[in-house]
């Protein structure tokens, strides 16, 4: 497995044909920079897989709004999405509720979204998974990357470096939410962050 970002931008420049890509995303936003960045070299197809977010109004709406941007951009784009399973959320974040973000709670969100993706690249016969969450200051790039590599050992489904906020790569996602006036969220998306940052905010 690639272990850098240099390595990932070095690696794009060898693929002599387009591997099928399944790209977990988490939101447009999120997935617009990473689209972007690999349409030239994969065949994309977005794979929308948020059992985390709350409540289920804000994941049908991040899901309607994934759908309308990759139609704009490039109707080849795909998404698809599985069923909304909150229960397989709250189950892989049991006992670590309290934990704030960056703790392992997240590092079980990861996981669960993660494995969720691997799962339906194999029975697909995608040649790559990865997914958008790199992008994001706030996430963990390094236990994203640590995940992927192991669930590319346990099913067998080639997994693609992720550091996707390198080359200012966040910036540009914030760019291009303007440009295509995409809904941008103001919290990760489940409760327990939706609740930090109105905290932060000093909301009741």
């Amino acid at each position: 497995m690639l272990e850098s970002y240099k390595e990932f931008k070095e690696f794009l420049l060898t693929l002599d044909k387009r591997p099928k890509l399944l790209l977990h995303s988490c939101c447009a936003p999120c997935s617009s920079h990473v689209i972007f960045l690999l349409k030239e070299y994969f065949d994309i197809t977005i794979f929308y897989s948020n059992d985390n977010i709350s409540p289920l109004e804000e994941y049908e709406k991040r899901l309607a709004e994934e759908i309308r941007f990759c139609k704009e951009i490039d109707s080849n784009i795909k998404v698809i999405f599985d069923e909304y399973q909150k229960a397989d959320y709250d189950a892989a974040v049991k006992g670590y509720e309290s934990l704030g973000e960056r703790s392992e709670r997240c590092y079980h969100c990861y996981q669960l979204r993660l494995e969720k993706t691997a799962k339906k690249a194999l029975g697909l016969g995608f040649d790559y998974f990865t997914t958008t969450l790199s992008i994001s200051p706030h996430k963990i790039t390094g236990w994203i990357n640590e995940i992927g590599k192991e669930l590319e050992e346990k099913y067998k489904v080639s997994y693609l470096f992720s550091d996707f906020k390198k080359e200012e790569g966040y910036k540009h996602s914030i760019e291009l939410s303007k440009t295509y006036g995409l809904y941008r969220q103001d919290y990760c998306g489940c409760l327990y962050s939706k609740l930090e940052r109105k905290n932060q905010n000093g909301e009741e």
